[in-house]
């Protein structure tokens, strides 16, 4: 018996995933469950780049906007929503398309990793917190490569939930991050996932990339993290996303203005860069050439899901 399909639709960020997106879902009944590990939050609307009520043109979307930035939200909390809103939409025969640049997420689904949601140690958490800050964030990477240095390949120095992560984990469960997703890779998978992601020029993305934050910054990027913190006592990762911890940075004096603004455009570009690194690393992908026109790419989608059907 053939497996349900789900469409996957990946890349970096500003390559255009979310106008593809809908537009394929207007033409094949289709609903978005996002996977993107920012757009989650509440109140983080402009820094993430959020699909507005009037982007989605009445296109149901999932996993957006739901999450208060007071609260940890795991890749083992996505992959259980994920699956249970892949189950739901599947029944109301509709199509499920998974949207979003974490590689994470997505990888979580595609090759139904379990990843355990090991509880914080907060006496833990205490101590790297205090090394990142009286030692520096480099220590804890070094630290975290010896251990894992396959998991760290795909991490950036400066990515401190997921360098705590992989030290987490292996405190307490004695295996490595690797290790875990190795074993939890023979898991059976319950979908006929079809993957895709947009592939661009870099010149053209790096400038589509400084675009976009430019426009941040109008629409008032600064107040929306003054907002946040004024709202909310704590916000354990939500504060670390790209764009918000560079503008806390701005808010503490700790930059000037316009150097909080190049820190996020040059910061962005690295992101955007790990991003593709993480889908080449997938030899079933299907690429899209962002110069294609939307109908263009989303014939070479429905060609290569009815493929898979013959």
């Amino acid at each position: 018996m053939s497996k349900p399909k789900v469409i996957v639709i990946g890349g970096a960020t500003a390559s255009g995933k979310t106008g593809l997106s809908i537009e394929l879902a207007k033409k094949i009944n289709g609903e978005i469950i996002s996977a993107d590990s920012m757009q989650i939050y509440k109140d983080m609307d402009i820094g993430t780049a959020k699909v507005t009520t009037e982007e989605m043109q009445g296109v149901k979307h999932h996993l957006i906007d739901f999450v208060s930035p007071s609260h940890r939200y795991s890749v083992a909390d996505f992959k259980k929503d994920a699956d249970e809103l892949i189950e739901a939409i599947l029944k109301r025969g509709k199509v499920p398309i998974i949207v979003g640049g974490t590689g994470l997420y997505i990888d979580s689904l595609i090759y139904s990793i379990e990843f355990g949601n090991v509880e914080v140690d907060e006496k833990y958490r205490n101590v790297l917190e205090s090394i990142a800050q009286n030692e520096g964030l480099q220590n804890l990477y070094n630290l975290a490569t010896e251990i894992d240095p396959d998991a760290m390949e795909k991490i950036s120095k400066n990515d401190k939930k997921r360098i705590f992560r992989v030290l987490e984990l292996y405190r307490q469960t004695g295996k490595t991050k690797t290790e875990q997703e190795k074993n939890s890779r023979k898991n059976e998978v319950k979908y006929d996932f079809k993957v895709f992601a947009i592939s661009m020029d870099r010149e053209k993305l790096y400038e589509r990339i400084n675009t976009r934050v430019d426009l941040m910054i109008e629409r008032g990027l600064v107040d929306e993290v003054k907002g946040i913190i004024n709202k909310y006592d704590e916000f354990p990762t939500a504060m670390q996303g790209l764009g918000y911890k560079e503008v806390v940075q701005f808010l503490e004096g700790k930059c000037s203005k316009q150097e909080m603004i190049d820190k996020i455009k040059i910061e962005t570009r690295h992101y955007a860069k790990r991003q593709l690194t993480w889908f080449r690393k997938n030899k079933e992908l299907v690429w899209l050439d962002a110069n294609n026109s939307l109908d263009e790419n989303i014939n070479i989608i429905l060609e290569a899901v009815s493929e898979k059907e013959r």
